[in-house]
Order: C-alpha cells, then structure tokens, then sequence
C-alpha cells in the first residue's frame, strides 16, 4: 500500500510538471479585442508594421518594466485624469489613432516623450521620438527649439507673440507608464503654451502596459 501511495503522489507530481509544458504547446490565439480583431497596420518611418500580440500563451512580462517600487519621486503614481480636458485614453484607442495616421489622418501625431535610452529598447509603431526634455526648458530646451517644434511638428502657428492653434494637430503622447512624469511634464507645459486640451490625448498606460499585454515594439 505505501508504494502505492509514493507511486501515485510521484505520478500527480509529474502531471503538475508537465501541465503548464502541455498547455504552451497548444497556444490559443491572443487577439487584441474581443470580437476578433487580430492585428492592426500601421505605418513607421514609410514600411508597414504589423501590429499584434505575442501569440505564445507562456509569454511573461517584459524585464524592463518588472519592478514595482521605483523610488516616488520621481516615479510616483500618475491619477487618471491628468488636467481638465486631457483624454486618457486606452491600447485600444491608441491602435484607432494609429491605423487613422496610417490611413492618411495628417491631423494626428503620437509622440514618444521618452529620452533615447529607453526608446532603444523599443517603442510604439507610429510614434516620432519627441524627448520631454526637448519641451522643457528647465531641462535646457530654449524658446527658439520650443518654438520649431509648435510649428514643425505640431502644426501650431505663431502670430505677434501668440500662438494660434487652429490647425494644430491631435497629439497623443506616452511615455513608460502610470509611474512616468515624462509625459505628463510635456503636456503641463504644453496647456502652459495654450495648446488646446482637447487636442492632446494621455495614453497612461504606455509602455508598460504595451509591453505587458504583448503588443508589437519596433526599435530605431
């Protein structure tokens, strides 16, 4: 009876082993709605980029964005709502303005508001890297550089000292996640310059949470 018993136990063991072995080996697919949308096209730097999920049901979460308790500050807790007027939005909607640039939309622009470093590791298909510190002066950006990216960039035009903002382009800007000040310093500024709120949208996820559910990156 007691080899029984070890004879079992040691069976139910390796059952256990090979369990989550067996379940990978069989991946179900992983699309990004539910409804089946799969993938989305976008377009990054003139070639087309697929964009999907990672299809591996054993897939784990990205190293770069594992740890949780980064020193706060500088990386503390970003709310919801950022400012009056500021958008927050999701992946999904993120994948929406995407596919609408990709289809002609020039009225939109994603910006990347990470320094080089970490866009290296990857970014968003679709994105243009705007550094925050590029925007903020405190960081040496002066009002000349500021000022032929309102104008280059974003489609804002300067009128006797003002800026107008008529034709100014939908900007959707991200950085590393709901830990990151760097887009959110970018877009207090920009409020600061008068840029209209309802042309600028937060994705507060970012990286993080792109990487985590195992959407496409692409690297300069």
């Amino acid at each position: 009876m007691g080899i029984q018993k070890t004879l079992a136990g040691a069976l139910v063991a390796a059952a256990m082993t090979i369990a989550p072995f067996a379940a990978h080996a069989e991946n179900k697919p992983v699309d990004i709605t539910f409804g089946g949308k799969s993938t989305a096209q976008v377009m990054h730097k003139g070639k087309m980029v697929t964009i999907q999920r990672v299809q591996d049901n054993g897939n784990s979460v990205d190293a770069s964005f594992a740890k949780t308790s980064r020193p706060c500050p500088p990386f503390c807790i970003q709310p919801i709502s950022l400012a009056p007027g500021i958008e927050t939005i999701g992946e999904n909607e993120m994948i929406d303005y995407l596919e609408k640039m990709t289809a002609g939309d020039d009225s939109i622009l994603v910006i990347d508001s990470r320094t080089p470093n970490w866009v290296e590791r990857g970014q968003i298909p679709g994105a243009v890297n705007i550094p925050w510190t590029k925007l903020n002066t405190a960081k040496g950006a002066d009002p000349l550089s500021i000022g032929e990216i309102m104008e280059g960039e974003f489609g804002a035009t300067s009128f006797d000292g003002l800026w107008k903002f008529g034709k100014a382009k939908t900007l959707v800007m991200y950085c590393n996640g709901m830990w990151c000040g760097q887009s959110p310093t970018n877009i207090k500024a920009l409020l600061d310059f008068g840029y209209p709120a309802h042309k600028i949208k937060w994705y507060r996820g970012g990286m993080q949470n792109w990487a985590n559910l195992g959407l496409t990156t692409v690297k300069p």
